[in-house]
């Protein structure tokens, strides 16, 4: 009877220990776990013109295959039977040099008649490295249930060893504007940050969810 119980108290233990320990890892940081967020919106309120029926989405990346992607994937969440949308790739030529003709932008807008311009470019990529101390929990001995078994326990200690994280932040601004015979009035304007994305297509993936959750929502589109 005795060896059974010890080996009841035994497994009691091992069973108290592995909870502690699953416990303490649920409550560790994981940075992996954070989406997409959007940290500004803002309406211009004074704006008052109709709803769009021909946008032209523009990337700015220097990475020409990230920038064709990115107005592709976004051009087709938000078209639909009332809006034409036109991926910047299929009418704006991007030569190499970072000047940019004016001249020739506004005359690809009006010559596809274009209403809006949505564009979006990276505003930066944060790296950031974080120290996670340890942890140490106290675990009570089975036999802590009774006063005097408690008074004569040992707590154990399970101990998490501290450990390095490197996170990094993808932040970009996105602005619509509404295309008028000056130079265009800001409508909406977003930045979004992406959290420990696993690839460029993870980014792109979350500014276009939001983007297009956000515009419906401000009743632009």
């Amino acid at each position: 009877m005795v060896m059974k119980r010890r080996s009841v108290e035994h497994l009691s233990l091992i069973a108290l220990i592995l909870a502690v320990t699953l416990c303490a890892l649920a409550i560790l940081p994981v940075a992996n776990a954070k989406g997409p967020k959007l940290l500004v919106s803002w309406k211009n309120a004074n704006y008052s013109g109709p709803k769009p029926h021909r946008i032209l989405v523009i990337g700015m990346s220097e990475n020409p295959e990230v920038r064709a992607d990115f107005e592709d994937d976004l051009s087709s969440a938000i078209a639909n039977d009332g809006i034409e949308v036109i991926p910047g790739n299929h009418i704006l030529l991007r030569p190499d040099s970072p000047e940019v003709d004016p001249d020739y932008l506004k005359g690809q807008v009006r010559d596809f008649k274009i209403d809006a311009i949505l564009v979006s470019r990276l505003v930066s990529v944060d790296k950031q490295t974080t120290y996670i101390p340890g942890h140490t929990y106290g675990i009570p001995y089975p036999y802590y249930r009774s006063f005097y078994g408690y008074y004569g326990a040992a707590y154990h200690q399970v101990y998490t060893p501290g450990y390095l994280r490197e996170d990094t932040t993808v932040r970009v601004e996105t602005n619509f504007y509404a295309v008028t015979p000056t130079d265009g009035d800001l409508v909406w304007t977003g930045t979004s940050d992406s959290f420990n994305p696993k690839s460029a297509q993870k980014v792109i993936d979350g500014v276009v969810k939001l983007v297009v959750k956000e515009l419906k929502k401000q009743d632009i589109l």
